[in-house]
């Protein structure tokens, strides 16, 4: 089936979400995704920063949906028109969905783990408002250790669901869920007890936010300070393919985490002793430097180049940023 979003057409398969077809086309076309996540069954729904608005619902029937839809929750038809960036609507909409997720988000990336790598300040800096009209005290929590490796930061969850299913789906057995309901609500285990099983890392992977962080990394380095390089190991844990990126600071290996697509979404899933006792480089083989969007602070330290590019208007590849910074700016 034919689909466009933006004015630009796609074939996708039937089944297919706005959102992955979206993601088909590439660039600003996609819609941001604070809760969704490809590799989770039952993932998207909850943030709804991915609304977009249909203008033409298909060719056996035209007429527009009447509100914004959730394009991580709406499947395709043939013929369907779809507008993301060039819709105001979606673009104030997508404002108040922020303001509201920052509503009880304390600003505390300076403090936080989480800062450079963080989808809530991405979203934040691309749509969100300067000021807040919110002027009650935002809820707090205690922070809990809900194993020896995984710190707790409830305070700063958008309840994005993401980590519960990823225990629910990878794990053994999950012991962690939403508790409450309504503003009450909250991730925690079930009287204390400790996340413990050979997985249990990867839902400081998926949460978008540093609401789940690595203690063993925890207040050791701001992460545009590190240098990311690819690597992998021969382990000995059957569900694990040893794939990592190791996160160097001078000579020391002082994080490991798995692969991320472009999308800040897990490529595979790795295990706790990858993640957290592999932490010398004689314990991998290492690939190289791992590529870092342009975009992204990391790359602000990054060394693909053993020179950095002149800045000078006749280089290409500054000409290319410019054209596209440009075009983004434009549809904005």
């Amino acid at each position: 089936m034919k689909v466009t979003i933006d004015g630009i057409s796609v074939e996708v398969p039937d089944g297919t979400s706005i959102l992955n077809a979206a993601r088909i086309i590439g660039g600003d076309v996609v819609p941001p995704a604070m809760c969704y996540y490809s590799k989770l069954q039952g993932s998207g729904g909850k943030c709804r920063t991915c609304l977009v608005k249909v203008s033409k619902g298909s060719e056996k029937d035209p007429r527009p949906m009447p509100k914004l839809v959730a394009s991580c929750r709406t499947n395709c038809m043939d013929g369907m028109e779809v507008q993301n960036m060039t819709s105001p609507e979606v673009i104030e909409a997508r404002k108040g969905v922020v303001e509201m997720l920052l509503i009880n988000h304390p600003l505390d990336c300076p403090i936080c783990d989480q800062a450079g790598e963080c989808h809530l300040q991405d979203l934040g800096f691309e749509h969100g408002a300067v000021k807040t009209r919110y002027e009650f005290d935002r809820r707090t929590f205690e922070k809990i250790d809900i194993g020896d490796k995984i710190q707790l930061h409830m305070t700063r969850c958008i309840l994005c669901y993401r980590c519960v299913f990823t225990a629910d789906q990878i794990t053994d057995q999950r012991v962690h869920g939403v508790l409450n309901r309504g503003d009450h609500s909250e991730i925690s285990t079930y009287i204390q007890k400790a996340v413990d099983n050979d997985f249990s890392g990867n839902v400081i992977d998926v949460c978008p936010v540093g609401a789940l962080t690595d203690k063993t990394f925890r207040f050791k380095n701001r992460v545009w300070f590190t240098k990311p390089v690819e690597a992998h190991r021969d382990c000995d844990h059957e569900k694990c393919n040893g794939k990592v990126t190791l996160w160097y600071k001078g000579d020391d290996v002082i994080r490991v985490t798995a692969r991320k697509d472009k999308y800040g979404e897990v490529e595979e899933f790795i295990c706790n002793t990858c993640r957290f006792d592999k932490k010398k480089t004689a314990d991998w083989v290492i690939e190289g430097p791992r590529k870092v969007d342009h975009h992204s602070v990391i790359s602000a330290n990054h060394y693909e180049t053993l020179k950095p590019l002149p800045v000078v208007k006749t280089n290409p590849v500054l000409q290319e940023a410019n054209k596209t910074q440009f075009e983004r700016e434009t549809r904005l």
